[in-house]
């Protein structure tokens, strides 16, 4: 009897799997893992402090962070210190005391918020840092690597200026700010580069703000002291406008080489199609925001501490040129919300 009663509960088990597949197939299968993964991230906060909003980068970032962030159902808020470190300072501070999930950090120089973001994180907050680094490394970094950029121009400029290859050796560096990691970590770059050929001349090395009536201003000077100047670089496409334009004033765009970098928006792409920038190095605003919005997810899924894992992404680069500017390289504020 016991062999026939195996047989009838495997004939029992066999059916009701039979009428279980059958109802799925009529009504579905819940996914417990999709279920998992939107509850634990349902009434999550994430705030974002930016340098200051209303220009390419940060909008961008923030137009992706914000679409992500109705579409799992967690808070998305800005505080915008409107350029001001000291703002950006009170900001951190009150948000350390409010206790969000999670913030996204976009340092103004390596060192004004190194100490909050580690009281930040001794409080339980998990911070991500964008594109422009503290000295104190929190749970993740994404964005560009600086050094990299600065080679990257820097052997650029030697393949136009070095001896024997442009009009002279001469070459100006135009910074932003000093002390931010954008300035301290390129610069590294451009002279570990420069370094190994002699002949290049750096005849001028100034900050400039991110100011680009200032570079305007600082290279207008320049090509008058130095009307055989072969090449610039820039440290960022915005303010680099003005540098152009005082090549461009000056009759000289034929002969000046001007690198700059940027987010890849469409307009610092027109700038290269009318031959004010040379070569953009483009660290790619869509990019960086698509693996932004990963690691601010794996991080407010993730039951370790802030601060427990430290992690860092720098996201590849794109050399563009007249050869190669499209508009798969380039991107517009209206495209990424």
């Amino acid at each position: 009897m016991s062999g026939l009663f195996t047989k009838a509960l495997l004939a029992a088990v066999a059916l009701a799997a039979s009428l279980s597949v059958a109802g799925a197939q009529d009504k579905g299968l819940e996914n417990p893992r999709s279920t998992a993964f939107h509850t634990s991230l349902k009434d999550k906060k994430v705030v974002f402090v930016p340098l200051s909003m209303g220009f390419d980068l940060t909008e961008g970032w923030a137009a992706q962070m914000r679409k992500q962030a109705d579409r799992l159902g967690y808070s998305f808020d800005i505080r915008d210190p409107a350029w001001s470190t000291d703002a950006g300072t009170k900001a951190i501070q009150s948000l350390i005391t409010e206790k969000p999930d999670l913030m996204v950090i976009h340092n103004p120089d390596i060192q004004s918020y190194a100490r909050l973001l580690k009281q930040a994180q001794a409080a339980g907050i998990k911070i991500v840092q964008i594109n422009l680094e503290s000295n104190t490394t929190t749970d993740s970094y994404v964005g560009a690597d600086w050094t990299e950029i600065g080679r990257k121009a820097a052997e650029a400029i030697v393949e136009k200026c070095d001896a024997g290859k442009g009009v002279s050796t001469k070459v100006a560096i135009d910074t932003g700010v000093p002390t931010a990691a954008s300035d301290v970590f390129q610069l590294d770059g451009i002279y570990k580069v420069l370094n190994e050929h002699p002949d290049i001349q750096v005849v001028s090395q100034q900050a400039t703000e991110y100011n680009p009536e200032k570079a305007r201003s600082i290279m207008s000077t320049v090509l008058q002291q130095h009307g055989d100047l072969c090449g610039a670089i820039g440290i960022w496409d915005n303010q680099d406008t003005g540098t152009a334009s005082a090549i461009k004033e000056a009759g000289k765009s034929d002969q000046v080489f001007l690198v700059t970098s940027g987010g890849g928006n469409q307009v610092g792409c027109e700038n290269v199609k009318n031959g004010l920038f040379n070569l953009y190095i483009s660290y790619n605003v869509p990019l960086q925001g698509d693996l932004l919005n990963q690691e601010i997810v794996r991080l407010l899924l993730s039951d370790g501490t802030a601060g427990e894992v430290q992690t860092m992404y720098f996201n590849p680069l794109t050399m563009i040129t007249k050869n190669n500017v499209n508009q798969r390289n380039c991107w517009t504020l209206d495209e990424l919300k």
